[in-house]
């Protein structure tokens, strides 16, 4: 149950050249250089709610249970089927253009999504 709970942005390192290589336009670069998002976070068991609001209150929700396929959708509005898994307390998905690993580490959550050699890191605090 670790990962439940409300999470606000602390710091974000590669953002520009992560959104930049996925294809997010550069309009929406620049708009969410310096979001403070909201990550809102239930879990029971294997089943999750993923949640993150955005300060425009554009809300992206995914649900999902550890190990079974499901719709997801990016953050650049995509959707796809994926699954998602556990792997030593973090959780590990693969979207069509990177993978992210998200874990807590130091009382923060960590999300990092890798796309070829490029990665972007988001830390995020609890409020």
């Amino acid at each position: 149950m670790a990962f439940a709970g409300r999470w606000e942005t602390e710091t974000q390192e590669g953002y520009d050249e992560f959104c930049k290589l996925i294809g997010i336009p550069d309009d929406i670069i620049e708009k969410g250089r310096d979001y403070k998002i909201i990550t809102e976070i239930t879990q029971s068991g294997d089943n999750f709610s993923w949640t993150q609001i955005y300060p425009t209150d554009a809300r992206v929700t995914n649900t999902f249970t550890i190990g079974k396929e499901c719709d997801i959708q990016t953050i650049g509005g995509k959707k796809f089927k994926g699954t998602v898994n556990m792997e030593g307390g973090k959780l590990v998905v693969t979207f069509p253009n990177y993978k992210q690993v998200s874990e807590i580490s130091g009382g923060k959550l960590i999300e990092t999504s890798t796309a070829a050699s490029v990665v972007l890191k988001r830390t995020s605090k609890k409020i």
